[in-house]
């Protein structure tokens, strides 16, 4: 006798057709808002004279012929604008939301009546990643392999929500391996930041830091830790995050308040003549 064939897991059913109306006009009426702090940012800064910018610098050694040993030095790399930078993280939230509500809209609701959203994360990976290089730089982190390495590893830490998302479609009982190896790479970042932080703060008759990149330093930590506790409630199902659909939503509010608290915080600091 031949034996039967295991059975093929059924199709998830689409969203609410009302659902999908609704968040098509959450994430074209956000892919607005996002490009208009692009836009202004990205004006105010270009006007601003002169352009706020913070130095990056590559670190090697070097050989001292009269020593005749390898010494450490220092070449400077290029002058990043901070105002650019903020806008940028705006341009590619607001190209993320156009594309989800626009070209890419049949399978975003695909994606969701599953569980998952692979473009939030794709476009965390990106724009949180330059958003902490922002605050990096702000906090005097200047060698360009550290800022490589804060990049990359932010940007991990959101790939590994989407392969939380991926690991737990159609399970009852949440693996949490995934969260906790992103919750491992995200602490990285702030921790490196916070020492130079600390750094500049001991040391003896230094400048006290700029209040603004404290407020800055401690209100992203707080905005970026809400997206763990969100992912946390959506997979517990408390209350109304037993509906996916709403933690979609939340996510939705708390990347544009991070961006916006970021972007507004540097301007008042740094852009504001």
């Amino acid at each position: 006798m031949t034996a039967a064939a295991p059975a093929l897991p059924s199709a998830p059913a689409p969203i609410p057709a009302d659902r999908a109306r609704g968040l098509f006009r959450w994430n074209a009426s956000l892919s607005l808002l996002h490009f208009a702090q692009f836009a202004i940012i990205l004006a105010l800064s270009l006007l601003q004279s002169p352009m706020a910018t913070a130095p990056v610098v590559s670190s090697y050694l070097s050989f001292d012929t009269v020593a005749q040993t390898l010494v450490p030095a220092q070449r400077a790399l290029f002058e990043l604008p901070i105002g650019v930078a903020v806008a940028i993280f705006f341009l590619m939230s607001a190209i993320a939301h156009f594309a989800v509500a626009f070209p890419a809209r049949g399978w975003y609701e695909r994606m969701l009546a599953r569980g998952q959203n692979p473009a939030r994360w794709v476009e965390y990976a990106f724009s949180s990643s330059v958003m902490i290089v922002v605050i990096a730089t702000l906090s005097g982190i200047q060698e360009v392999g550290t800022l490589v390495a804060i990049f990359g590893i932010n940007a991990a830490m959101n790939l590994f929500g989407w392969s939380m998302e991926a690991a737990n479609e159609g399970r009852e009982r949440p693996q949490w391996l995934h969260f906790n190896f992103g919750v491992i790479a995200g602490i990285v970042p702030w921790i490196v930041i916070a020492i130079a932080l600390g750094t500049a703060a001991t040391e003896p008759d230094a400048a006290a830091i700029p209040a603004f990149v404290i407020a800055i330093f401690v209100s992203l930590f707080i905005s970026f830790n809400v997206f763990a506790i969100n992912m946390v409630l959506q997979y517990r199902k408390v209350g109304r995050w037993s509906d996916y659909l709403y933690g979609e939503r939340a996510y939705m509010l708390f990347s544009l308040v991070a961006k916006t608290i970021l972007a507004w915080q540097v301007f008042f600091g740094t852009l504001a003549p």
